[in-house]
């Protein structure tokens, strides 16, 4: 019994609530509870805030100019702060703890609503199927629509006039979205390599028989739902294949919403191919649970839309109703469904392309789960998960990533409202030469960022290899850069950023060592995008002259060979070795393709000088 006693005081001491007392657990005097005073406590307390673990020394200080610690024996003053950072681990344990239950309640709620779902598509299906088996049985039956299916048609198009008519169209794009998000309106599978989980990235599925493409996305994102609808209204922010968006008209919608008529431009994929453009309804309301709604649909043959010059090059593409359903958790985060929905006019690309507009999987790679992995992305570097290289903030490094691919994609459009005119290039598989003589603005940099009045020259091309797995083909162009690179050619680009026109080391005779060294910057949450800086060494050939480092900034995307990805690219810009926030890039680079198991396109543009 006397040892029973003596080991629930040893763990009452170690666990004492609020750090006032504690038991000494050495020495003749274990047993002895030493009760502090709020004074003493807070005094313990300012001393633990600045050395959780004070040495011995520290503590006989601490004593010496403290007078109201004067009655603490020293060891019973290590024995408080091991009683500390006890509770200090307990708690955050604790914590820890709490927020994995509120994420398995969460993702368990996600898969039973995922469930309920199934069930009810597996009804319809086996519905369906027993219909279908007695009108094969009976002809008579074969006019009888009794039974019909319950995959969404698009409704006749109301009056977009007027703001009635664009709240009904509003509607009607709102609970045909909801039965898509939510219910069986569209025949989802799960995409392959995509397993729900506490720790998966979320639930994906592609449509199967449906008009267009589609594809469907529910995660859990540690974000409030205002914040997540605000940074997936921003597209251009996180979808790197749309060019702009602008909105034209915005009108309450009586119940608290708001209605927007937008149009919306995107970047082609690669030189074979037109852009596309759409002009949408999108409504933004409030469920009554407090969810958040976001959807979108086109405005087909209500002939909206800019009718500029720039429209001419695009094809008209449909948004059939589409969004984001945001769902706010108990104890924090949200929810997110996704939906994407489109007609992409596949009839007017080459044969051989179609498949990148006939694909669901290929919108649920570029776009749905683009959106999921950027709200996540935002909500780790939010609770400080995510630390970089150099000291440079998230959202700086992030910006560098956009730039980079905007300038890429910008040069392989060749848009004529950004000033670019086609050079040379006769055919689909030559190299097109394209020069922008207009003063242009570098990516969106800073407003005084602008590149040399001499313009830019881009040389671009597209090709088809066979049986090149993607992934390696962008490992070799990023780990053997001297098997393909031109160094005089980077060194040129390199200076001509420079703002002295008088200095320019790629006239000098320089040689590439064949040597480079690459230093990460920062890489998003599963590592599907690397942004890193690439430092060339360089060789002089000439006595007397010094050699010259080329640096640049780089991103590359696709290097794991199981890359679920619908393009792999590196992308390069020279940079000054200190590149300020605002630095002026100017992309060079590859874009690899994947149309089916044996075939990849690679797209090479651009490259300036």
């Amino acid at each position: 019994a006397a040892a029973a006693v003596a080991a629930m005081r040893c763990g009452s001491g170690s666990g004492s609530d609020g750090g006032g007392g504690g038991y000494d657990k050495g020495g003749m005097d274990s047993g002895k509870y030493v009760r502090y005073t709020p004074e003493q406590v807070e005094a313990l307390e300012r001393v633990y805030a600045e050395c959780p673990k004070p040495t011995s020394t520290r503590r006989q200080q601490l004593l010496r100019e403290c007078p109201i610690l004067s009655n603490i024996e020293p060891r019973q003053i290590k024995v408080w702060f091991q009683n500390r950072r006890c509770r200090d681990k307990q708690r955050k344990e604790s914590s820890r703890l709490q927020a994995v239950n509120r994420k398995l309640s969460a993702m368990n709620k996600l898969l039973m609503e995922e469930n309920e779902r199934l069930q009810k598509q597996v009804s319809q299906l086996v519905h369906e199927n027993a219909y279908m088996k007695q009108q094969l049985q009976n002809p008579s039956l074969a006019n009888d629509t009794s039974c019909e299916s319950n995959v969404t048609t698009p409704n006749p198009l109301r009056d977009a006039s007027n703001p009635a008519g664009l709240l009904a169209i509003a509607e009607e794009t709102l609970t045909e979205f909801l039965s898509k998000a939510t219910g069986t309106a569209v025949d989802w599978v799960p995409m392959p390599g995509m397993k729900p989980g506490p720790d998966s990235f979320g639930i994906v599925a592609v449509s199967h028989g449906c008009r267009g493409v589609a594809a469907r996305a529910c995660g859990l994102v540690n974000l409030e739902p205002t914040k997540i609808v605000e940074i997936l209204k921003d597209r251009p922010s996180w979808f790197r294949d749309c060019r702009s968006l602008e909105v034209f008209t915005m009108l309450p919608a009586g119940n608290g919403g708001t209605i927007e008529l937008v149009y919306m431009q995107m970047y082609a994929p690669t030189t074979l191919v037109p852009a596309r453009d759409f002009w949408t309804l999108r409504y933004t309301t409030t469920m009554e649970d407090g969810s958040l709604v976001v959807c979108e649909r086109s405005l087909s043959g209500s002939g909206g839309g800019p009718s500029t010059a720039s429209a001419q090059q695009f094809v008209r593409a449909e948004m059939l109703p589409s969004g984001y359903l945001v769902r706010p958790c108990d104890g924090g985060g949200s929810i997110v469904h996704i939906v994407d929905h489109l007609d992409l006019e596949a009839w007017s690309v080459p044969e051989v392309l179609r498949p990148l507009y006939e694909s669901s999987r290929v919108v649920a790679q570029k776009m749905t789960t683009a959106a999921l992995r950027h709200i996540r992305q935002i909500a780790q570097e939010t609770s400080g998960e995510v630390v970089y290289a150099l000291g440079r903030q998230p959202a700086v490094l992030r910006t560098f990533s956009q730039r980079l691919s905007r300038g890429f994609n910008d040069a392989i459009s060749g848009f004529n409202d950004d000033g670019w005119s086609v050079m040379a290039g006769d055919g689909i598989e030559d190299v097109i030469i394209a020069c922008n003589s207009k003063k242009i603005r570098s990516n969106n940099t800073a407003p005084n960022a602008f590149i040399a009045p001499g313009g830019v020259i881009c040389a671009k091309a597209s090709m088809l290899l066979q049986s090149v797995p993607p992934a390696v083909l962008v490992r070799f162009l990023r780990e053997h850069r001297s098997e393909w690179a031109d160094y005089n050619f980077d060194a040129y680009s390199a200076s001509a950023l420079k703002s002295s026109s008088c200095s320019l080391p790629g006239l000098r005779p320089m040689r590439f060592s064949g040597s480079q060294i690459i230093m990460p910057l920062a890489h998003t949450v599963e590592n599907e995008e690397i942004l890193e800086v690439v430092r060339l060494e360089g060789q002089a050939l000439d006595e007397g002259l010094l050699s010259r480092d080329i640096h640049l900034l780089q991103f590359c995307t696709g290097l794991d060979e199981k890359s679920m990805g619908s393009c792999f690219q590196l992308v390069f810009a020279p940079i000054d070795e200190l590149f300020p926030d605002d630095a002026p890039l100017i992309s060079s680079g590859f874009r690899v393709i994947p149309l089916d198991m044996k075939t990849v396109e690679m797209v090479h543009p651009p490259v300036e000088h």
